[in-house]
């Protein structure tokens, strides 16, 4: 995207110094960039939105992510996530918990505020498309912070005015009225942001991708092994609106979809709907990338002074797909490093990197670019010049795909089929002539890996057959192990794996969800109640 850079990092830490409270209770005041002397003209909605693409996300991308998302969804072996790996994570949990819980109402309270701000700044001469460019931003990002906090935590506070509600005692709403708010809030987005990119933000298509991918997982809420045809139809239609309108496509190969000259926030590529927009800078804080600096397996590789990843790796049950299915191999070089492997895009000077840990755990390679040196000389000490996929148009041909299969047992549908096949053919895969459930969702799990969505997709299966979600956690291999090259072994590669005594730890009713930090329990009680009904006749668009 074309953002300013110094004006974002300016923006971006003017509004969280000012906007953001210790705790989301404290709920941010209407201060020097919320209330009428801002917001004023299209530049200045551009900048006060800007933050919503980056600084409000940072302690979610920072180490959330991968613990809530990948960990618990059974692709990460680490040792510093193991009670997301176990589903045994405490309340207590201060480093991780608190402050990716935290993070979400960040990202509402200032959503809330620049909508509040845009709506009421006083002798305004934006335009009705800077406006609405801005208020569907606003939208949009508050509908996904909720997204991650229902799949996440279940029943949740809704908070819709910050300041109107800062006396009242937080109070958890029920799961069917968060899901309704972020269908509102999407389709308000929906109708609200340009249907052509403006600097590279957000469109209607963005906000019509995140209605499909929602429809298709609210199907299956409080269903018994049948999804709800209706958000099922409505998943398919935007889906197919996203496919057919949009002007997106398929970006040529899988690797390049994650090289920093594809995907950084000067630029997205052809197959991006919505990214989080890093900048190469490490200061302010916030605006940075930090994922590199946690899982690039050593410091050489980021020459940065970070590089903490020794013991993180991909799961023992992603390692057993692959090698067990050695024709993704195009996809599995770009998700993790193998003993062998090179990759000529890193240590460039040097002739590239070779991955020669025979005695270690596969690497993770996903949002692993390398140095300054090899991006151009952009990125620094924890802030890797790199954007954050939050959808892609190839997960969308398979939301298609999955809602056209519904409620069968299989289907042969030629455009679901085709849609799932060109995901496949970039991965170099054979073509299927027929999809079932399960084809949909591993292709979904692979191709969409480390990248913040899978487990929700466990949530979406657990909503209509909670049985087979279950079964497909308690199956995850997450022992250790230890891989070694086969030499001379080509197309495909062949690699030894000794594996530790098999670890499983299965998912239950129980666990579905984190618990609340405790430390919010103790600030707000009332979390600890019943789940009640939402009013919506307060919100006003």
């Amino acid at each position: 995207m074309q953002f300013k850079i110094k004006l974002l990092a300016a923006i971006g830490a003017l509004m969280l110094i000012q906007g953001c409270k210790e705790d989301f209770l404290d709920r941010p005041p209407v201060d020097a960039l919320t209330s009428g002397n801002f917001y004023k003209t299209d530049e200045e909605i551009m900048a006060g939105t800007a933050p919503l693409y980056n600084i409000v996300w940072f302690d979610f991308n920072d180490k959330a992510n991968m613990a809530f998302q990948e960990a618990r969804a059974g692709n990460l072996n680490s040792n510093d996530r193991t009670a997301y790996i176990k589903h045994a994570i405490p309340s207590t949990d201060a480093s991780t918990l608190l402050p990716g819980y935290k993070s979400f109402y960040k990202i509402i309270a200032q959503s809330n505020n620049a909508y509040k701000a845009i709506k009421e700044a006083t002798g305004s001469t934006a335009s009705a498309a800077g406006k609405n460019q801005g208020l569907g931003e606003c939208r949009f990002m508050r509908g996904t912070a909720y997204y991650y906090l229902v799949a996440n935590w279940g029943a949740v506070p809704i908070v819709y005015d910050n300041v109107a509600q800062i006396n009242e005692a937080p109070a958890r709403n029920t799961i069917e009225d968060v899901w309704k708010l972020i269908i509102h809030d999407f389709r308000y987005a929906a109708a609200t942001l340009p249907a052509t990119a403006v600097q590279g933000r957000l469109t209607k298509y963005s906000a019509e991708g995140m209605l499909a991918r929602m429809y298709l997982m609210r199907a299956g809420l409080n269903q018994n092994g049948t999804r709800n045809q209706s958000d099922l139809d409505s998943a398919k239609f935007y889906a197919e609106d996203v496919i057919t309108k949009s002007g997106l496509t398929l970006a040529p190969s899988y690797s390049e979809l994650f090289l920093s000259a594809n995907n950084n926030s000067s630029k997205n590529n052809s197959e991006s709907l919505f990214a989080l927009q890093w900048m190469p800078l490490s200061s302010p804080w916030g605006i940075n990338n930090s994922f590199q600096a946690y899982f690039a397996y050593e410091s050489a590789i980021t020459t940065t002074g970070d590089g903490w990843g020794a013991a993180q790796g991909v799961s023992a049950d992603l390692v057993k797909y692959f090698t067990e299915n050695p024709a993704d191999s195009l996809r599995r070089k770009a998700i993790g490093m193998f003993d062998s492997d090179v990759y000529p895009e890193i240590n460039k000077a040097n002739g590239g990197l070779k991955y020669n840990r025979p005695a270690a755990l596969s690497a993770i390679k996903k949002y692993i670019i390398g140095s300054p040196a090899d991006n151009g000389g952009l990125g620094g000490f924890m802030a890797a010049n790199i954007n954050s996929y939050m959808l892609r148009l190839a997960e969308i041909y398979l939301i298609y795909a999955d809602a056209t299969l519904g409620n069968s047992v299989s289907t042969t549908d030629p455009k679901a089929l085709s849609y799932v096949n060109a995901v496949r053919k970039r991965a170099g895969l054979a073509d299927r002539t027929s999809l079932t459930f399960e084809q949909i969702f591993q292709e979904r799990r692979i191709e969409t890996v480390f990248e913040g969505n899978s487990w929700n997709e466990i949530v979406r299966w657990y909503y209509f057959n909670p049985a087979k979600a279950m079964a497909y956690t308690a199956a995850q291999h997450k022992e250790n192990y230890t891989m070694t090259y086969v030499p001379g072994s080509t197309n495909p590669k062949k690699y030894t794996v000794t594996y530790s005594i098999a670890e499983f730890y299965p998912l239950t009713a129980s666990t579905l969800y984190l618990p609340f930090p405790e430390a919010e329990i103790v600030n707000a009680p009332s979390l600890k109640n019943e789940p009640v009904a939402f009013d919506f006749s307060k919100l006003v668009d």
